[in-house]
């Protein structure tokens, strides 16, 4: 990614450009738990919390008192403002509940896929500093080693299954606390403290822990749900399907807090199944459709899923994470006749989301390809990826953001923050785009170097640092290729070292026992060497030029 001046001079000022809608007040002064619940009496008894699986509810009354029941008893642990908290977990009552409580108490949650690797959990542990990993039971092998070999820095262990360990969370989660009020008074909350430290790679580089503040996800949030215009996502009638991974910030946002928010019930699937999901769709007469790309696909392929089923409770189906192009989209239309689609952009960085298409029961009618309008609140510009100024409409740039919703910076890495955010403010997403007449955004071409595996980031410089690691290997690079399935897959060009005869299959497997499922190598292509410019930096246009040429090959053979 190339990093431009942020100084803007005079004539280019108007260049900047804001949302359709109104801005509305944003009570951004307040903690994310208290805002989230403010709302409370509203709805005391409404379902909040529904278990896809068994059917088990937790009302807004009962999520509100657990939260704040694990927040006194973690405290009680020694878990107090500004430690972190781990949450290992996929989808379920207690990730919510525990994210919560760790709000309560001033803590930081780092989030991450229970399907990690055992050295990619040691990496995120040790970098965001956790003091609790909260997980299940088949996971203890996992984490059990970092904690052992940990012990001076106090790592403690909880799995929510309360199998094989000294510490219940069932217990933690049913004590009975009666000082709530007075433990979060003596905390102090701040708005500028980190809650949330997702990791990302943000527009190039190894992953790193994004400080999400509590001003930031309050912000965030209130940008897509409150007030009275035409962008109210959710109502307290409606009934949500949290199916995206809740470790990622899309379905974290979006779909927990932003249904809590709003008092509306959300049920929760471990898993994604396209039989199941269509199968809960009908049985709770879901509302919200929050997806991605590739769910859609799998309902493209699998329309015997749907037809079997009663839909028509669908009123609105929103997708993130990546873009959908229109033959998705009209599977959509096809599959949900009653809902209303829209889209959404953003990045991890900005907490996550920068623009988004209006929904409303009269919902503006957008162009096909657009992202929509910038979002209330924010700021964007679009800068000229040689000079640095903002560009006016029809002209492509760099995309970014402005608001109180951007991340904090990343987590002990001052340079990259400086790198990310410009010092006017400006979060710079690696994203080329451009904004028309009517205010609508497109998005043409990225320069990050980052590969998007369906709704998940994979870091070329992560791959190609465990790849030159072995010792068969002189250098390498890694590249994205085109997958209709995932959207992007990651591929290897590869040096062998001298007198080296190391296979495709053997690289492959060196790298797969290493990282999760997403980041493994798809192909490698072996070459005499990589192309770099005189700074050492990978040619990866010349790359993607020969990968076009590799594919075309492999076709004619």
């Amino acid at each position: 990614m190339e990093f431009f001046s942020s100084s803007t001079p005079e004539k280019h000022k108007d260049n900047i450009f804001r949302s359709k809608l109104p801005d509305i007040h944003i009570p951004n002064h307040l903690p994310l738990h208290t805002y989230c619940f403010q709302n409370l009496s509203d709805f005391p008894t409404n379902p909040c919390l529904i278990s896809a699986s068994t059917g088990d509810v937790l009302t807004y009354t009962d999520v509100h008192l657990a939260s704040q029941n694990l927040a006194a008893s973690l405290h009680h642990l020694g878990i107090s403002h500004g430690d972190t908290i781990m949450l290992l977990l996929p989808n379920s009552t207690e990730f919510a509940i525990s994210f919560l409580a760790a709000s309560l108490l001033g803590a930081i949650t780092t989030t991450a896929n229970p399907f990690y690797t055992p050295a990619e959990i040691h990496n995120q542990a040790v970098s965001s500093s956790a003091k609790l990993i909260i997980t299940e039971s088949c996971n203890s092998g996992k984490v059990q080693p970092l904690v052992d070999n940990h012990r001076h820095h106090n790592i403690k262990l909880i799995t929510i299954d309360d199998i094989h360990h000294d510490l219940s969370f069932s217990q933690l989660l049913s004590s009975n606390h009666t000082d709530h009020d007075q433990l979060v008074d003596s905390l102090n909350i701040n708005s500028d403290d980190v809650v949330a430290l997702p990791y990302s790679s943000g527009t190039t580089g190894l992953p790193k822990g994004v400080m999400i503040t509590h001003k930031g996800l309050v912000t965030s949030i209130s940008q897509q749900v409150d007030g009275e215009n035409p962008n109210i996502y959710f109502h307290k009638e409606d009934v949500i399907l949290c199916l995206l991974p809740l470790f990622h910030i899309y379905s974290l946002n979006t779909v927990l807090l932003c249904g809590i928010r709003r008092g509306a019930a959300i049920v929760i699937m471990r898993r994604f199944d396209i039989e199941k999901m269509m199968e809960v769709v009908e049985r709770f007469r879901v509302t919200v459709l929050p997806m991605v790309p590739p769910i859609v696909v799998e309902i493209s392929k699998r329309p015997s899923a749907a037809a079997k089923r009663d839909l028509s409770s669908v009123r609105m189906v929103m997708s993130g994470a990546a873009p959908m192009g229109k033959e998705l989209q009209d599977t959509l239309r096809s599959t949900f006749p009653n809902a209303t689609f829209g889209q959404g952009y953003g990045m991890t960085e900005a907490a996550p989301l920068s623009m988004c298409l209006g929904f409303a029961k009269e919902p503006f009618e957008f162009k096909s390809g657009s992202c929509g309008t910038v979002i209330r609140n924010s700021e964007m510009k679009f800068a000229d990826p040689e000079t640095g100024l903002s560009l006016p409409r029809h002209h492509p740039g760099e995309i970014c953001v402005r608001g109180d919703m951007i991340m904090k910076g990343y987590l002990n890495d001052p340079e990259a923050t400086k790198n990310t955010i410009d010092n006017e403010g400006w979060l710079h997403t690696g994203d080329i785009g451009f904004i028309d007449d009517d205010d609508e955004v497109f998005i043409v071409d990225r320069l990050k170097e980052l590969i998007k595996y369906k709704a998940f980031q994979v870091a070329p410089a992560e791959l190609e640092a465990m790849l030159i690691s072995h010792p068969n290997i002189s250098d390498a690079a890694v590249v994205s290729m085109k997958d209709e399935l995932a959207g992007e897959i990651p591929v290897a060009f590869v040096v062998r070292s001298d007198g080296s005869e190391i296979t495709e299959d053997e690289i492959k497997q060196y790298i797969s026992k290493q990282v999760i499922f997403y980041k493994r190598i798809h192909k490698v292509f072996f070459c005499n060497a990589i192309p770099k410019a005189p700074s050492g930096k990978i040619l990866r246009k010349d790359l993607r030029a020969k990968l076009t040429i590799e594919l075309s090959n492999d076709k004619q053979t």
